[in-house]
């Protein structure tokens, strides 16, 4: 079997959300208020306005972070894991209800599709309490994936 060998392609801002809409595993990064890193596996999607959402509770660490701190960071992963992924930087908002309530209608569609009672979920998430993180993208790396290095040109 030949080298699998790591790759680094620079992709345009559509060509970054396309990759990320097909792609629901993210692992965010938020600022703790030591300074110190707080890691978060996520489930996240991308909204209309081409912003990251992920669904939370406005006590969880996260959420009091970008309260603090806006500058997050996120690795979108592939479902495989050796396959494709990115880093994305952004400045995070914190949407609580009642204004998150449509918004999360969107998250589960962008994730999940069509839910079969959209009044029972929109009731589940006042009740739960909901919240939606929401991230512009200001920055993103190549997508990569993981490997070999390129034999070297000689």
């Amino acid at each position: 079997m030949p080298p699998r060998y790591a790759s680094a392609d620079q992709v345009s801002h559509e060509e970054l959300l396309e990759f990320v809409r097909q792609r629901h595993h993210v692992t965010l990064v938020t600022r703790r208020a030591d300074g110190r890193l707080q890691i978060s596996p996520v489930a996240a999607g991308v909204d209309r306005e081409g912003c990251i959402v992920v669904s939370t509770y406005p006590r969880r660490a996260k959420a009091g972070n970008i309260r603090r701190n806006p500058a997050v960071s996120l690795l979108v992963h592939s479902d495989d894991w050796d396959g494709p992924y990115v880093q994305v930087d952004g400045t995070a908002e914190v949407v609580d209800l009642p204004d998150a309530v449509e918004p999360l209608v969107d998250y589960y569609r962008v994730i999940a599709g069509e839910h079969p009672d959209w009044d029972e979920y929109r009731e589940a998430m006042r009740r739960q309490g909901k919240s939606l993180i929401r991230v512009r993208i200001d920055d993103w790396g190549p997508v990569a994936t993981g490997g070999f290095p390129p034999p070297r040109e000689e």
